[in-house]
């Protein structure tokens, strides 16, 4: 497993969310999301079996790929996604104390923020970047508003990306993405249908390469 840079991350700055997924299905599901371009993959921490989908999608994955813990909201959960391997953190809220301890560490950490208070806040404790969630109930629109005064604090956009959106909030000035049931189809992982999770993996990577070339 490769550790996060945010270097390399910023070639490609696509996080996919593993949400509640089978631990049977992560090792195909990363394969094909790795085939699709993605190398940074994040597994929530209320996810069944959290910790062990975790070291399975870091034993699975190839050397290349980041894999991370996302939905942490305490030290404890922080503690086990960091024990297990996770080379990055997420959260969906401001929690202080977590954001603090990952600086600490010098574990990259992408906390959870809404308002310009409390993307300010995440930022000014040691956010790496800031996760705007949910992105899509004000729209790209927000985040440029949000740039405008907070220019200088990166922001990662989360919730309701797709390949036809992806240009537009970069165009507003988010640098990198969440994605989760937009690539994640429930539908077509309960089928198995691998190639598919693959191509659609290739769409959201010619999306923000077209929108940021």
């Amino acid at each position: 497993m490769a550790s996060f840079e945010l270097a390399r991350f910023k070639q490609l700055p696509l996080i996919a969310i593993l949400r509640a997924q089978r631990l049977e299905d992560i090792p195909a599901i990363v394969g094909a999301l790795a085939q699709g371009g993605f190398y940074t993959i994040e597994v929530t921490m209320n996810s069944p079996a959290a910790v062990e989908q975790i070291r399975t999608a870091i034993t699975s994955g190839s050397d290349q790929l980041s894999i991370g813990a996302g939905t942490v909201t305490t030290l404890e959960e922080l503690d086990a996604a960091h024990q297990a391997g996770a080379s990055f953190i997420v959260t969906p809220i401001v929690v202080p104390e977590i954001i603090t301890e990952c600086a600490r560490r010098g574990i990259p950490i992408f906390p959870g923020a809404f308002t310009p208070s409390e993307i300010h806040t995440a930022h000014r404790l040691g956010a790496t970047m800031v996760k705007l969630f949910p992105a899509h109930r004000l729209g790209p629109g927000y985040i440029r508003d949000i740039k405008a005064p907070l220019s200088s604090i990166p922001i990662l956009a989360t919730g309701g990306i797709t390949p036809e959106n992806i240009a537009e909030y970069a165009q507003a000035g988010a640098e990198g993405f969440g994605i989760g049931s937009p690539l994640l189809s429930r539908e077509h992982i309960a089928a198995q249908d691998w190639h598919w999770l693959r191509d659609r993996a290739a769409q959201f990577c010619s999306a923000w390469s077209s929108a940021h070339n």
